[in-house]
């Protein structure tokens, strides 16, 4: 490990020092390119125009004409948060502009993800109101080859709504909106899949406005939904790119203004956070997690439910199982961490470039979470399996470091080898992969082959790129308050700050993490370190978060550790 030291312009910080911002935002904010104040503007004039996105415009033609004619509109969702909540934007939009639609969202453990040839005659079967006209796919859809071919020749039409990289071969849809797809000159590439079909309502909105469909209505307020936005965008880990950023800023304000949805606010209740201090740690920490405890333990039907409906005591009482499945979700979580870290005890270092694991016992649903911890140990690639045991196939989620491509890998691989892998997709940092039971040897070592050809020896040494040092008048309450109210995220690290202390205290609290005090110029400080029980020597360099720690109504500041290492 090596800890370093974000550089900056001066120029830049003292251009934003000059218009006025807090010198420690100056500072932080010209550590990630920003060079004038007119780039944290986050008026949603600002967002990128969305004819800007290819086949926007045809999207919402084609849905225009489906409403005029009142077909019959199913939205595909997919499993997760960033799916639920691009169903709701849906949803919502779609129900405001007259549309007939319902949704539907493959269950993770027995039809897995997209939109398969299974889901698609599930769907022509009819759900409450018969027959679809069109599918919409939100989340998913742009590897969906054999599914929209299903849909076409069952006379159903398909509109692709996606931000994943396509393959080499995309499906034969009436529409595709993928900002990643050949030939979109979309700037924003980082966006979600809730912010994909939110720039389709957009662009709908628009249509309908040109066909004087709003002549005797008032128009739909689309800002409305940009807490949803805001929270499919931060839970999916997208970079904050500047547009994104404005997203999920307009979002956390309509949250803390209390005009945001039902759900949202009983969800903040259900985690004990206070829906008008709500930021983006819980978006990304509170709400996320117990929206996709339902697409990992149960239905993301409960889920949507709860984000697309206004009844207080309904969203409440989704809120309420969400949080239970969560619970659950982390006892299941921790028991499979445990098997995790007992097969790599005594292993300091990986051997190889990766870490390919699978236990039998493993919760399909819970995989993802398990190599992302196991990532966070080793360093590496990791990717973690389940058994699917009605097919013989294992399902995988992978989970890969800065400076490896982690959906080009699989694409390489399933290259070198033909057949080998049935099924994958994803991102750079993350995806899954469908293989048969009796090739996890040969896959694991086909994917630690081609990861050593393609992984930079320097990008196997893991570095904690922190801001420096925090000055000792910086450790308040109130400075803590102002760096939790950021838009911070994937691509727009938080903060993390590198000092030298003096380990006055240090115990055990709740079995996982380490409760601390420590000596900074004089300055007590309280201190956390989660999931680690490793004793701390009496002086330690460690890179840390500033944080609000709320106990019995009483507010203070606490630094969270998160790299340490011998003064």
């Amino acid at each position: 490990m090596k800890i370093t030291t974000r550089r900056y312009a001066e120029a830049d910080r003292n251009r934003l020092l000059e218009s006025g911002v807090h010198p420690l935002l100056a500072r932080l904010f010209a550590a990630r390119h920003i060079g004038s104040r007119d780039q944290l503007e986050q008026d949603l004039s600002r967002l990128i125009p969305p004819a800007e996105l290819t086949n926007a415009g045809r999207a919402a033609s084609l849905l225009a004409d489906a409403i005029a004619q009142q077909k019959k509109l199913l939205i595909v969702a997919d499993y997760d948060a960033d799916g639920a909540t691009a169903c709701a934007v849906g949803m919502r939009a779609l129900r405001e502009f007259g549309a007939r639609v319902e949704y539907l969202v493959p269950n993770r453990m027995e039809l897995g993800y997209g939109l398969s040839p299974e889901l698609v005659d599930i769907a022509a079967r009819g759900g409450k109101f018969g027959k679809p006209d069109l599918l919409i796919t939100v989340d998913n859809g742009i590897a969906s080859v054999e599914g929209v071919a299903r849909a076409r020749q069952l006379g159903i039409a398909t509109l692709i709504t996606d931000h994943h990289l396509p393959g080499d071969t995309l499906p034969d849809a009436d529409c595709i909106v993928n900002p990643n797809q050949r030939g979109c000159g979309f700037p924003s590439k980082a966006i979600a899949g809730v912010g994909v079909m939110f720039y389709v309502m957009l662009a709908l909105r628009a249509e309908l406005r040109n066909r004087k469909a709003f002549a005797a209505k008032p128009e739909p307020n689309l800002a409305a939904l940009t807490d949803l936005v805001a929270l499919g965008t931060v839970a999916d880990v997208v970079p904050l790119d500047a547009n994104n950023r404005i997203l999920v800023a307009h979002g956390l304000k309509r949250l803390r203004e209390g005009r945001g949805k039902t759900g949202l606010a009983a969800l903040a209740r259900a985690g004990g956070r206070e829906i008008a201090r709500a930021n983006c740690f819980d978006l990304g920490f509170i709400l996320g997690p117990r929206l996709n405890a339902a697409g990992r333990l149960a239905d993301m039907g409960l889920g949507i439910e709860c984000l697309i409906t206004d009844d207080e005591a309904r969203a409440a009482n989704c809120a309420q199982e969400l949080d239970r499945l969560n619970r659950e979700r982390r006892k299941i979580e921790g028991q499979m961490l445990d098997e995790a870290n007992a097969a790599l005890d005594g292993l300091k270092a990986p051997a190889g470039a990766t870490v390919t694991m699978f236990q039998p016992g493993w919760h399909q649903g819970v995989v993802g979470l398990i190599a992302s911890r196991v990532r966070e140990r080793v360093h590496r690639p990791v990717i973690c399996f389940s058994i699917d045991r009605k097919n013989n196939e294992l399902r995988g989620s992978g989970r890969s470091i800065p400076g490896f491509h982690l959906r080009d890998a699989l694409d390489l691989v399933s290259k070198r080898a033909p057949g080998l892998l049935l099924r994958f997709g994803g991102h750079a940092q993350a995806a899954g992969l469908t293989i048969r039971e009796r090739d996890f040897d040969l896959f694991r070592d086909a994917f630690e082959k081609t990861a050593a050809e393609m992984l930079p020896e320097e990008a196997r040494l893991r570095v904690v790129e922190t801001d420096g040092g925090l000055e000792s008048a910086y450790h308040s309450l109130e400075v803590a308050q102002m760096l939790e109210s950021q838009i911070w995220g994937q691509g727009f690290p938080p903060p993390l700050f590198c000092d030298t202390f003096t380990v006055q205290d240090q115990r055990v609290v709740g079995e996982r993490h380490l409760k601390l005090r420590l000596l900074k110029d004089g300055q007590r400080l309280e201190a956390m370190r989660f999931n680690s029980l490793e004793p701390l020597p009496a002086r330690v360099r460690a890179a840390y978060r500033v944080s609000v720690n709320e106990f019995n109504g009483l507010k203070r500041p606490q630094l969270t550790l998160e790299s340490v290492e011998p003064a």
